[in-house]
């Protein structure tokens, strides 16, 4: 039988375990509460819903959702049912592709419940990126919403499988995408070749409901649950395996850290498919019996506002480029913003100024800085209510408890207090691995299961740690993780460009934004919106360059190694940024 440990509703305990400690090397040990949770999603869902069957569990209110947790786990199990009519199960990957709504919600913990791993796909991906994701993955369904903004998902699933048009809704067989045999599709529409959401839910009857239970008793909290795509440095996305055990303990320690309890109503504007509002949003809410609120499809920073207001939200997540257009909303002083407390602003640095504004004027006076990756589920460092403002300020706090954090040099050895170097963490956060890529997996976690993040931080002697660089050639524009070589990989299709090397430049709404130099071939004639359009058509929004420059060649070192760092101060300095 599998051991369960029940929840732990003691805050923050755990995360300063070295308080009355003076450090001389970067190395820090978190605590040990609260304990690890050695159950599945599953299990710990449902366990939720009968704790507080009439509390409130899941308001979407862009689409009019408003459950109490009893009818939440109803319609969790209907899907689940559902899904095993279509005959998908333990193991098999399926493939969500939406913006935040309800389906995406039913259909995390549906999946969790009959053991299939969910693959989560970038709302801004286009049919390049899919194609990749879905094929890398093995996806044998997806379940996708009809369209989103300029992205329209049923066409671009079509323009990769026109076999949809002629096959029966789970028969495909498509030569772009051998795996995939299922569509789901959101919305009450019919569409060839595709099973309908609502009829998916309706599908399941008692022997699948049955079944579902059975599965539940056989599955392992050690089993892979979730494959998130983080960008590769050396091209293609990676797809981070992350387990029951992995995510769900990630989300109840940061639980605990934000001090949560079904008294609590926490606002998620930050989409789901980032760890950020899958982990420490909805998941954390389940751990502790909260009420997650969605004020909806995509960030609006009036609608966030009006959603804490009206819900009565005591928490609200979200980057700092979203705090920044909160505090600057035009009508942001007419929002009674007084049930606000806490909160996590996490996916970039945090500029000082905006963090005392939040503290006062939104009124998150225990408001978090959460640090980490996808690969570590995704939080290894967090500061705390009770830490002082400076720390809370200048650090992204110390590794939380069952964590270990080093830091180290070159040589892998670690460094002093006060010197900079590789921020690395081991323990239950850390990823079981790429899906399908041993290589690179080595490459990033190493034979004593340290993973490398290749972020430059220093460590203090109370153990809390700055971000101060990157090893990695990685831009982060608005808390979306970028890397040059996949858009470099990308622009090498485009057959007018002999060569391209992408940078990222300071920005002072984002961070920072894309900036590429193009080599065109010899004789070739082209201009800033052929490659502009050519991306939009193929590749993320964010991913998108903003500043294009032509060049004859690039800044070179005596071996022969671009200098990408003179290429990035000579753009600041044209473009006025530095």
């Amino acid at each position: 039988m599998t051991k369960v440990n029940t929840i732990s509703f003691t805050p923050a305990v755990g995360w300063g375990l070295r308080d009355n400690m003076r450090m001389k090397n970067s190395y820090f040990k978190g605590g040990t509460t609260p304990p690890l949770i050695e159950e599945t999603i599953g299990t710990c869902f449902q366990r939720t819903a009968s704790r507080f069957p009439d509390r409130d569990a899941l308001i979407v209110r862009h689409q009019g959702i408003h459950w109490a947790w009893a009818e939440y786990d109803e319609q969790v199990e209907r899907l689940a049912a559902g899904l095993l009519a279509l005959g998908l199960g333990p193991g098999d990957r399926v493939g969500l592709w939406a913006p935040n709504c309800y389906e995406w919600c039913l259909t995390q913990f549906a999946t969790a419940r009959i053991g299939a791993v969910l693959v989560c796909i970038n709302p801004a991906y286009r049919v390049f990126e899919l194609e990749y994701a879905l094929n890398k993955s093995g996806c044998r369904a997806i379940v996708a919403a009809e369209q989103f903004k300029s992205s329209r998902y049923l066409e671009m699933l079509q323009k990769l499988a026109p076999e949809l048009d002629s096959c029966a809704p789970g028969r495909l067989v498509a030569e772009k995408l051998p795996h995939l045999e299922i569509v789901i599709r959101m919305g009450e529409e019919s569409t060839p070749g595709m099973f309908n959401f609502p009829a998916v839910l309706d599908k399941g009857g008692e022997d699948e409901r049955e079944r579902i239970g059975q599965i539940g008793s056989e599955l392992s909290p050690f089993d892979v649950i979730n494959i998130q795509f983080t960008s590769g440095t050396t091209g293609n996305p990676k797809g981070a395996a992350l387990t029951h055990h992995n995510i769900l303990n990630n989300a109840n320690q940061v639980a605990a850290g934000m001090r949560f309890s079904e008294q609590d109503r926490l606002c998620i504007p930050v989409p789901m498919y980032h760890c950020f509002g899958m982990v420490l949003g909805k998941l954390a809410c389940v751990t502790r019996g909260a009420a997650a609120v969605f004020p909806g499809d995509a960030f609006e920073p009036g609608a966030v506002l009006e959603s804490v207001e009206a819900e009565r939200c005591t928490a609200l997540h979200g980057v700092p480029t979203m705090f920044i257009a909160e505090l600057e909303y035009p009508d942001f002083a007419r929002y009674d913003l007084s049930s606000l407390r806490t909160g996590i602003m996490a996916g970039a640095p945090c500029p000082v100024e905006v963090m005392k504004k939040v503290i006062s004027r939104m009124n998150m006076a225990e408001v978090l800085i959460a640090y980490g990756q996808t690969e570590c589920s995704p939080v290894n460092h967090m500061t705390l209510a009770d830490d002082p403002i400076e720390k809370r300020v200048e650090s992204v706090g110390r590794a939380g408890p069952h964590l270990e954090v080093k830091i180290v040099d070159e040589d892998d050895r670690i460094v002093p207090v006060g010197e900079r170097g590789d921020i690395c963490t081991r323990g239950y956060a850390v990823m079981k691995g790429y899906w399908d890529d041993p290589e690179r997996t080595a490459e990033t976690v190493d034979a004593e299961g340290w993973l490398h993040s290749g972020d430059l931080g220093v460590m203090d002697e109370e153990g809390y740690v700055q971000v101060v660089g990157r090893l990695k050639d990685m831009i982060i524009r608005g808390g979306e993780n970028i890397y040059p070589r996949e858009i470099e990989e990308f622009l090498f299709t485009h057959p007018k460009i002999q060569d391209a090397k992408v940078v990222g430049v300071a920005d002072e709404k984002y961070g920072e934004e894309v900036c590429v130099w193009v080599m065109p071939r010899e004789g070739a004639v082209l201009s800033e919106d052929e490659v502009r359009t050519f991306c939009k058509e193929h590749i993320a929004y964010f991913k998108v360059p903003r500043y294009i420059r032509f060049v004859e060649e690039f800044p070179m070192t005596v071996t022969g190694k671009v200098q990408k760092f003179r290429m990035r101060e000579q753009m600041e300095e044209e473009l006025g940024l530095a």
